[in-house]
């Protein structure tokens, strides 16, 4: 498995992938919103990005779950909530 560079952000063009700085990234997602968009919407994508690049790096680092495990953890956390 590679290792996934960083920064995660990515464009395509032309048939190739380029990495964008998180500068880059913010730039390119401002650009893509409608020009009303409040400051609480700009800030809700920024939020996204974030969560989702933390999201990959989690993945890159192999810091994940697999179905069954997410299965057990939720169930145990209802029988936790559910016998207080």
């Amino acid at each position: 498995m590679h290792a996934i560079p960083f920064p995660l952000h990515y464009a395509w063009g032309n048939g190739s992938i380029a990495f964008m700085t998180d500068k880059q990234a913010v730039i390119d997602a401002l650009q893509r919103l409608p020009e009303g968009a409040t400051l609480e919407e700009i800030s809700e994508e920024l939020r996204n990005m974030a969560s989702i690049r933390r999201g990959r790096a989690d993945i890159a680092a192999g810091r994940t779950k697999t179905h069954e495990e997410a299965e057990k953890l939720l169930e145990s956390w209802a029988t936790a909530w559910n016998s207080r």
